[in-house]
């Protein structure tokens, strides 16, 4: 093939192309704004390949076997074949700050209009695999390392725009040369979730290889390739052998986390329903652990259920980590997805700062270890961007699913082809539940259950499923009253927290949590009545320092403090999830089976020796009449129907609205099989049912479009995961912003932040060094607040915010409008433009402070 190829390309007439060492494949941006020539093609891919084979060779033996055979790195190596090609030289060429004449004869008339039209680079480079016959998964995963499958058409590795035969001579020329210098041939990739991986190595290697660390063309790059991987994050780390359970944790494990970590001592799929409060959490780590000891895990990615959850599971999950690595080892900071320890991770391309993948939440799926969201491992199955990225990150490790509700499943999560692609990663799945159906756990193990008792551990390891019936003398009676007057609820939570009682209130909405926590909060002060309020639409910073006030006076740590004041805590899901507070009183707006019961939990949590002696264990309620909610639940439910499905709302309340007391944990298994078991529905709740299966289907097609699937990938805030789930967008907000300055003899930007803190971003992101510039970069993510749409700011060209792109991902070059929304707040918490227009929403008012978090209200 190669040689009739050879004998075509030789009898064309002559065109003039560059030479291999000619061809750039990176620039090299200087700290004072000049552009030079980085390394060539070449070079570049030669870096990717022995990086690419360097990590594999760090793999476990049966992770590489499995997945990564001879050859791996040859094809990662190829992945910027394409840039041989007018188009792309011409690009690079013409940003350089000064072009050889020579070179700028052979490319100036190449068309840089049509590049976008197939994928750039990257579609060159498949095309050109193609036609010598590498086979069709090669030639896909080169042509979307940049996270998307370009849509080439008819076009041909020989086709004119592309350079004609005599470019594609120099691509041939260059895969050849890559061959002699790797030793390697093309490997034959046996199917889909193979490519996947191997498309996630070579993206992964690429971001590596385009670190600072190569950036010079004139060093020797081979001794940097380990460094390289280190500042990457990508290495081993060095566990500590044969500790005990009460080493790590520092207390006995109950019978039932014993059990679990007793059983999930080899890869498989494990799932441990328990109540809250049982310690699933310490069980599922302790498993995670044994499986490390032995070699039978690369990492553990704790999976947690939304963006709402808690930055307290972090700290958890730290102080784990601490107890079993060695303290050489280079994870002894553990690099988790939340404050400032991922930013050790040091790569270019998408993963630097500016690109799209710096942000903590992405990065840090790549990392041995990593505490996230199930979304982001949802990701790793559907058609997204840079999907297979996650998916590559995931291979071999332990992931642990915590709090997976039947609602999410039942409503048309993935959650089912996310296990099954985990199954065959190598991975161990542990899902942790306090609320599971039976059919669903019969879902998720793929294979028929047989014992309905609760709490439960199920297993299935080489194809052997082991039930373990926990015992559980531990049981709690909560009162329950139904409520349908808010007002009513509130007078008693002021007469509760006016006696001395903690009091919790859980809303299903941000803005309904806001309006409660405003009411509450004017009527406190006079009663001498402490008032807070957490929810996601508060920045980070922010986020943290509440959340560290309030789980401490709601914690076992505040139980000194906890008779010197009433308090009532106003917030929404998070402090259902992965929160260990304990309230003396509950106020909850009705919402499905499953997130009740989280709720319950919070209450009476422990055996508290200072709660008020009229403190009485009992929730409230917060829900219509029946009838009204089949009828019309829009009005009946308000925010709560676009939160959650109303047909699962209906039957929520349909179980409980004649219940004054439960018992946990005796009526959790019949409360949630009363919520989700099927059955023919009639009239308006057939149709709602209808919903929620339409939701379902589309959820499904999405997750079955493979690599195959042409086009740009859907970002991952345009992909909803989850029923009701709306399209978000990050704001990023400043106090004030002062452009066209000069400090330190760099242009630059100043910015203010909401605490009033000042930063100087020079417009060339390097100009402070690359230590700095992630600092910088990572500030802006401490930042940010994500929201609706709807409810953003209107969005801004990203040539208006060109101070900014060397920091944080404005969008895809080809875009206009930055993705990134940005606003100033007033000195009344008003949010406004940049230039200081108050018109930043069409419809709504938008306000900012560190007390309400970001608020959007109608304007009158």
């Amino acid at each position: 093939m190669l040689n009739r190829m050879r004998k075509r390309i030789n009898q064309q007439p002559n065109s003039e192309t560059l030479n291999l060492s000619g061809c750039l494949a990176k620039t090299w941006k200087q700290t004072d704004g000049q552009v030079f020539a980085g390394r060539d093609v070449f070079s570049h891919c030669l870096i990717v390949g022995q990086v690419a084979q360097t990590l594999i060779n760090q793999m476990p033996d049966w992770l590489r076997d499995a997945f990564f055979p001879q050859g791996s790195a040859l094809i990662a190596a190829c992945h910027d074949d394409g840039k041989v090609s007018p188009t792309f030289q011409r690009k690079i060429y013409i940003n350089l700050s000064q072009t050889p004449s020579d070179i700028w004869s052979v490319i100036q008339g190449a068309s840089l209009d049509e590049n976008k039209l197939w994928g750039g680079h990257a579609g060159v480079s498949q095309v050109t695999l193609d036609e010598i016959k590498v086979g069709k998964y090669i030639a896909e995963i080169a042509g979307q390392h940049h996270g998307w499958s370009p849509n080439i058409g008819a076009r041909q590795a020989n086709s004119e725009v592309f350079g004609g035969d005599a470019w594609l001579g120099k691509r041939v020329e260059l895969i050849e040369q890559l061959k002699v210098a790797i030793n390697q041939e093309f490997p034959k990739v046996e199917n889909e979730l193979q490519a996947k991986l191997i498309a996630g190595l070579t993206t992964v290697a690429d971001w590596i290889g385009s670190g600072n660390l190569f950036d010079n063309p004139a060093e020797d790059w081979q001794p940097k390739v380990q460094q390289a991987i280190e500042q990457a994050g990508f290495i081993s780390p060095k566990i500590k052998l044969k500790l005990s359970f009460e080493q790590i944790f520092k207390f006995s494990p109950r019978a039932a986390q014993s059990q679990l970590f007793e059983l999930a001592n080899q890869p498989g799929i494990y799932i441990l329903e328990a109540p809250m409060g049982l310690g699933k959490t310490e069980a599922a780590l302790y498993a995670a652990y044994s499986l490390l000891e032995q070699n039978k895990a690369t990492g553990i990615y704790f999976a947690l259920p939304t963006q709402l959850t808690s930055e307290k599971i972090h700290e958890r999950v730290t102080t784990f980590l601490q107890a079993i690595l060695e303290d050489d080892s280079l994870h002894g900071i553990p690099i988790l997805l939340h404050g400032q320890a991922w930013l050790k991770q040091q790569m270019g391309e998408d993963a630097a700062p500016g690109g799209e993948w710096f942000s903590q939440g992405k990065k840090g799926i790549l990392a041995p270890f990593a505490v996230g969201t199930i979304d982001q491992a949802l990701m790793a199955v559907l058609h997204v961007k840079h999907g297979f990225v996650r998916t590559f990150g995931l291979a071999g490790k332990v992931v642990i699913l915590d709090e997976v509700h039947t609602y999410d499943a039942y409503t048309g999560t993935v959650m089912d082809e996310l296990v099954d692609a985990l199954r065959q990663l190598h991975c161990t799945v542990i899902i942790l539940s306090a609320t599971l159906t039976q059919e669903r756990r019969q879902t998720l193990l793929k294979t028929q259950v047989v014992e309905n008792r609760y709490p439960l551990i199920s297993g299935l390891s080489n194809s052997k499923l082991t039930e373990i019936p926990v015992d559980s003398n531990e049981q709690k009676s909560v009162a329950i009253k139904i409520e349908p007057e808010t007002d009513n609820a509130l007078e008693e939570a002021l007469i509760r927290a006016e006696q001395g009682q903690q009091v919790l209130w859980i809303e299903n909405t941000v803005a309904q949590a806001q309006e409660i926590f405003l009411t509450l909060s004017a009527r406190a002060a006079g009663l001498g009545v402490d008032t807070g309020l957490l929810h996601s639409r508060f920045t980070q910073a922010h986020r943290q320092h509440n959340e560290q006030k309030w789980v401490t006076l709601f914690g076992r740590t505040g139980w000194s403090q906890r008779r010197t004041m009433g308090r009532i805590l106003v917030g929404t899901q998070v402090l259902e999830q992965s929160l260990d507070i304990d309230a003396d009183f509950l106020v909850t707006r009705l919402a499905p089976t499953d997130m009740l019961l989280q709720r319950f939990g919070r209450l009476w949590r422990h055996e508290n020796p200072q709660r008020h002696p009229q403190a009485k264990q009992q929730a409230w309620l917060l829900a219509p009449k029946l009838e009204e909610a089949i009828e019309n639940p829009e009005k009946a439910f308000g925010a709560t129907a676009k939160v959650y499905a109303p047909y699962v709302l209906c039957r929520t309340l349909e179980v409980w609205q004649n219940r004054t007391q439960v018992t946990l944990s005796h009526d959790i298994r019949p409360l949630i099989e009363a919520t989700y078991q099927s059955r023919n529905e009639q009239g308006v709740l057939a149709s709602y049912l209808q919903d929620i299966e339409k939701k379902r289907r589309t959820l499904h097609q999405l997750a079955l479009q493979g690599m195959s699937a042409i086009g740009l990938a859907k970002p991952d805030e345009a992909v909803t995961t989850r029923y009701s789930e709306q399209e978000m967008v990050e704001v990023l907000l400043f106090k004030q912003i002062e452009i066209n300055q000069t400090y330190q003899n760099q242009k630059g930007t100043w910015f203010t932040f909401s605490e009033g803190e000042s930063e100087f971003y020079p417009h060339n992101g390097r100009a402070f060094g690359h230590q700095k510039w992630r600092e910088l970069a990572a500030k802006l993510q401490m930042n940010l607040v994500k929201v609706a749409q709807q409810n953003a700011p209107k969005p801004v060209l990203q040539s208006s915010l060109s101070g900014l792109k060397d920091y944080i991902y404005l969008g895809h070059p080809e875009q206009s409008d930055a993705k990134v929304r940005v606003a100033l707040i007033r000195d009344d918490d008003q949010l406004t433009a940049v230039d200081g227009n108050t018109a930043i929403n069409d419809k709504n008012e938008l306000s900012y402070n560190d007390w309400m978090g970001y608020q959007s209200r109608k304007k009158q």
